[in-house]
């Protein structure tokens, strides 16, 4: 009886934690670079509740799109690298 309770405790304990970190949201298929682009990603996150976090040049010079929607993240990242 002991070990199922263990059991029990154990899958509940991995069930929150998995459910705790499939709030993030990653897509790097888009061309950030563009600037249409951009400003259709912005505008249909805008229309869906997202709010812009954060917009940054990664190490790899790709640019990242970071917005939120209460406890959710979505993180895009350019498919391109960013040149000058």
């Amino acid at each position: 009886m002991m070990k199922k309770l263990q059991l029990l405790v154990v899958a509940v304990m991995l069930l929150f934690s998995a459910g705790v970190h499939a709030d993030t949201i990653k897509n790097s298929k888009l061309n950030l670079n563009n600037p249409d682009v951009r400003k259709c990603l912005l505008e249909s996150t805008k229309t869906a509740g997202w709010e812009l976090a954060s917009v940054y040049l990664n190490s790899e010079n790709k640019l990242v799109m970071i917005f939120d929607k209460g406890d959710d993240t979505k993180i895009y990242t350019s498919r391109e690298v960013f040149t000058k």
